[in-house]
């Protein structure tokens, strides 16, 4: 018999601040997508067959995001299958010089109220950023275009609103302009300020991204006790369940009742096994009978476990580089998990989607997933 306990809900939160998200994903030419502009909330479901695009609107947000954090544009498009050649739109004739590109773009509420970023990329026969767009308040705050083709850089124009209305001045051509803002603008004008403010909102939205996709067969050997911040591959999960096992009794007991009502087997506990060596293995212990290491799970439960401690803990918790210099209580963690129900079952999928409703809700965090359907209805934006 398939006993699976009932969750108790997580406690009633106080309202969060207004802190920067994105809450619009552009796609004007990337892979399959042509002129395609996504709305984002709290939690964003992309939902079809394979094939239908649901990959890469993920693969797009999650561009922006490394090159929002400092990544060149080669490192930003590593995890995309073929490179940035692959981001381009199937059948895009290249001009009279040879040259194909993507767009992509986003859009980012917060405090500076609704800021537009947009970009332009070449992706052969030389990568390269070949145009950028910041927009706010109906004021282009930034814009950089490839003047010279024979120089490693593009020409950006920032504004001031001085005695000078526009700054000018030669900007890298393999990396977001945006985000060097803050090393070039001194914000000693209003123009400026309002430059600066724009271009951070969009930088720690951005960047306070974690993409997730538990791999079952790596999460399964012990791991170091002293490996504490979560990868996206969740492989060091035991030794992050010794970690937060101590840190929150009251979200370690969510955690614990979540995990049991999508495993086989009532779950009483989930603690670490110290082994030798310096390593830990997890173990979820049961009302009776011997505990079950994790290395005994399936692949779905052990997904499933991973996707609710992500959801459940924060960026504290996970290997991931938010904007040191902003406050952590001004930033909210957005969770890219592509395969969102893969190797779930019904209840399983049913189960996770509770638990990131709830947690969305409570303005804890953000999630844009991709799920194959049939996992019921979830509240939220549902892409098909």
């Amino acid at each position: 018999m398939d006993v699976r306990r009932a969750r108790p809900p997580l406690p009633a939160a106080a309202p969060p601040p207004r802190r920067p998200a994105v809450t619009e994903l552009r796609l004007s030419a990337f892979r399959t997508h042509r002129n395609t502009v996504f709305p984002l909330g709290p939690l964003t479901l992309f939902r079809g067959p394979s094939g239908s695009g649901k990959s890469s609107a993920l693969q797009a947000y999650e561009a922006l995001a490394r090159l929002a954090g400092g990544d060149t544009l080669e490192e930003a498009l590593a995890s995309v299958a073929g490179g940035a050649p692959a981001c381009v739109p199937h059948r895009a004739r290249p001009d009279a010089q040879g040259r194909r590109g993507f767009r992509i773009g986003c859009t980012v509420d917060g405090p500076a109220g609704p800021v537009l970023l947009d970009i332009a990329v070449q992706a052969e026969p030389e990568l390269r950023m070949v145009g950028e767009r910041l927009t706010g308040g109906g004021r282009t705050l930034l814009s950089t275009a490839l003047r010279d083709p024979g120089l490693r850089r593009v020409e950006a124009a920032w504004h001031t609103a001085g005695a000078v209305p526009v700054t000018r001045a030669p900007l890298p051509d393999d990396r977001l302009g945006t985000a060097l803002l803050p090393l070039r603008v001194a914000g000693k004008t209003a123009g400026q300020r309002l430059v600066l403010d724009a271009a951070e909102q969009v930088v720690v939205a951005l960047r306070s991204v974690f993409v997730c996709d538990p791999r079952p067969e790596l999460m399964r050997a012990p791991v170091a006790a002293r490996d504490g911040l979560l990868r996206g591959a969740c492989d060091n999960v035991a030794a992050v369940l010794a970690r937060t096992r101590h840190e929150c009794a009251t979200r370690h007991e969510a955690l614990v009742a979540a995990v049991g009502a999508g495993c086989r087997g009532p779950v009483e506990e989930l603690a670490p096994q110290v082994l030798e060596g310096g390593l830990v293995r997890a173990v979820l212990g049961r009302a009776a009978g011997a505990a079950t290491p994790l290395e005994r799970l399936g692949d779905g439960e052990l997904r499933y476990l991973a996707l609710c401690l992500v959801l459940m803990t924060g960026p504290g918790v996970l290997d991931m580089d938010p904007v040191a210099e902003v406050l952590p209580a001004r930033q909210a963690l957005t969770v890219l998990a592509d395969g969102l129900d893969r190797c779930l079952d019904p209840v399983q999928a049913r189960e996770l989607l509770t638990v990131a409703r709830q947690m969305c809700e409570r303005g804890h965090v953000r999630l844009v997933g991709t799920v194959r359907g049939g996992a019921g209805e979830p509240e939220g934006d549902v892409w098909g």
